[in-house]
């Protein structure tokens, strides 16, 4: 990805050594401490969901869906802007078939469905905002999934979600480093982008997060 397009913040900090860090440190202490989110909360949405040719857009280091529940063998496309995210998860699935494509998710997938499943786990509030700009994301992906598939994942909303004094001082710092762009981020617009390209939603919140399944993608407006 290019260092002067807008989403490119949100996904710079992934590099090597992080991702060798990240299940304990992101996964175990700043989902559990900082935004109070059980990481069985968000395994729970994979574990319901996930299905054989499935899409994961921006899979982290693949730990969820390793721990889905997903039968070995089955069709699973990894999608994210950065080689090195793709490169650490496409290792530790390797008990899956496994296609890694880099791209951006803000742009017209170069993958065709229709995927069962779309997973997209704490990515929305690393997009660039505001809401109405991170629906293009969502559209790129109603346009992908199966017309009986399920789009399920979880984002940390902005000022107005549920947060500790802990998880306001991160949320305030990380959208001032650039990893984050969510300020403005809340259930209402979240809901609101989901429902412009599908036709039933459902978001649970748990504290810091919003965790979301969609279902019956509508047809592209012309």
């Amino acid at each position: 990805m290019d260092r002067d397009d807008p989403a490119y913040p949100g996904q710079a900090d992934y590099t090597p050594l992080l991702l060798k860090l990240y299940d304990p440190i992101v996964i175990g202490v700043v989902a559990g401490l900082v935004w109070r989110v059980p990481a069985e909360s968000l395994l729970d949405n994979y574990r319901r969901n996930i299905r054989d040719r499935h899409l994961d857009v921006g899979p982290g280091t693949g730990y969820i869906i390793e721990r889905s529940g997903l039968p070995d063998g089955s069709s699973v496309t990894l999608l994210d802007p950065n080689p090195n995210v793709l490169r650490h998860a496409a290792g530790k699935l390797g008990r899956f078939d496994v296609t890694a494509v880099e791209a951006d998710v803000l742009k017209p997938f170069p993958v065709e469905g229709p995927f069962e499943s779309v997973g997209m786990n704490m990515v929305i509030h690393c997009l660039p905002g505001p809401m109405p700009r991170k629906a293009r994301a969502i559209r790129n992906i109603a346009d992908v999934l199966s017309p009986t598939g399920t789009f399920f994942g979880a984002t940390i909303l902005g000022r107005s979600g549920d947060h500790s004094w802990l998880g306001h001082r991160v949320l305030t710092a990380f959208n001032k480093q650039g990893g984050f762009d969510n300020l403005g981020d809340s259930e209402a617009g979240l809901r609101d982008i989901l429902e412009a390209s599908f036709e039933r939603v459902d978001i649970q919140i748990v504290k810091s997060a919003a965790i979301f399944e969609a279902r019956g993608p509508r047809p592209r407006s012309t």
